[in-house]
């Protein structure tokens, strides 16, 4: 039995992240304002407990130049993102490895046993998280970095490339700028997990009142300036590729938005930067363009997921909204995961495409039908 190596390309929020402070001002007297050297940022889950979530979110958010349409950390606030080539921060989110920060775990374990060996012949490539591809030319450079050398230190074989979520249009970003004679030589296929290819509902909860992320301690509104602030929700707002202008996506007691009224949308939540930050991310991968590799499409269906939001106060964007379910992953809206099949007749490589029901946006990542599909692709004869 032989087998092709693999990276990881982790989703949002699928990569630690570590800080250090040395901050002119704090939200709060009791928020460090000086660390000796770098902490766990993302994930610590000490780190949102209700006093201390503002302090998180003050290090966490970002800061957008309306000028250079770049954004930077907080003042004061250096952040790195640990453990590029290895796995363990892709498979745990939080360095104690409490079972609910498990993320790409299960699969790199069960991949071990088939043979792999971390940090070798199967690699990870975290990246942050907050930031769409246009100001991530670090990050792609080493991961090209990355791929090359896993191909040498493995005789030469390909790798598949296995992401999740937004690791999937952080792939198709990628591969879109690699030249296809680099593409043939390196890359076996692309494993995509539960993609976002036409943007998603749930970030223009993130963008009008914050979103708790399911964790009910935290206000959803004392997060939605750190999540406004990351120019990847912008970037991952519903697509009009995939949305109809005739669409209500979010209403307030005022009017409706559709995917045509984006900058009413922002200038009425009053985070007119929101509209720039689109701007700059909404073409990135759109239209779509066939990645020039063996693709597999993976995604799961039939949870309820946001579909459209309705507000009914008067200050409607400090508010929680009523929810109307679409179909999808519980993340994803299921017209973004059929995003892929657009590829199908685009490219001479093969396009496979598979629905596993009931498969939530995470979970797909823990299913046993998933990774026994992940087995087949990897493990050749």
């Amino acid at each position: 039995m032989s087998f092709v190596s693999s990276s990881f390309v982790p989703g949002d929020g699928g990569s630690e992240l570590e800080a250090k402070l040395d901050k002119p001002v704090v939200p709060h007297l009791y928020c460090l304002k000086k660390t000796p050297d770098f902490f766990t940022l993302w994930l610590s889950l000490d780190e949102l407990l209700p006093l201390v979530i503002d302090c998180f979110v003050d290090n966490m958010r970002l800061v957008y130049d309306n000028t250079t349409h770049k954004t930077s950390n907080s003042p004061g606030v250096d952040i790195r993102v640990p453990g590029f080539g290895d796995t363990d921060t892709v498979e745990w989110l939080d360095p104690t490895r409490l079972n609910v920060t498990s993320y790409f775990n299960q699969i790199v374990t069960v991949m071990v046993s088939w043979g792999y060996e971390r940090g070798k012949s199967v690699r990870g490539a975290p990246y942050d998280f907050r930031k769409a591809p246009n100001e991530l030319g670090e990050f792609y450079e080493a991961l090209s970095d990355l791929i090359e050398d896993t191909y040498k230190q493995n005789n030469n074989t390909k790798i598949v490339i296995i992401g999740h979520s937004m690791g999937n249009p952080i792939t198709l970003y990628f591969l879109n700028q690699k030249s296809q004679p680099w593409k043939d030589k390196f890359i076996r296929s692309h494993i995509s997990l539960a993609g976002v290819w036409g943007g998603v509902v749930k970030t223009l909860r993130l963008m009008a009142s914050g979103d708790n992320l399911g964790v009910p301690i935290i206000k959803p509104i004392n997060v939605r300036k750190e999540q406004r602030s990351m120019p990847s929700t912008a970037w991952l707002m519903p697509s009009d590729a995939f949305w109809r202008s005739s669409e209500t996506l979010v209403s307030s007691p005022m009017r409706n938005y559709t995917v045509n009224d984006y900058e009413d949308f922002f200038t009425d939540i009053d985070f007119k930067d929101g509209y720039l930050m689109r701007k700059d991310t909404e073409n990135l991968i759109h239209p779509l363009k066939a990645p020039g590799v063996e693709l597999h499409c993976l995604h799961g269906n039939q949870v309820d997921t946001p579909g459209r939001l309705i507000y009914t106060n008067t200050t409607w964007h400090d508010s929680e909204p009523d929810v109307i379910p679409d179909d999808g992953d519980g993340t994803v809206n299921i017209r973004s995961l059929k995003g892929c099949l657009t590829f199908q007749g685009k490219q001479v490589q093969p396009v496979h495409y598979q629905i596993f029901p009931k498969a939530e946006h995470t979970e797909i990542l823990h299913r046993e039908d998933v990774i026994a599909y992940i087995q087949r692709v990897l493990l050749t004869l």
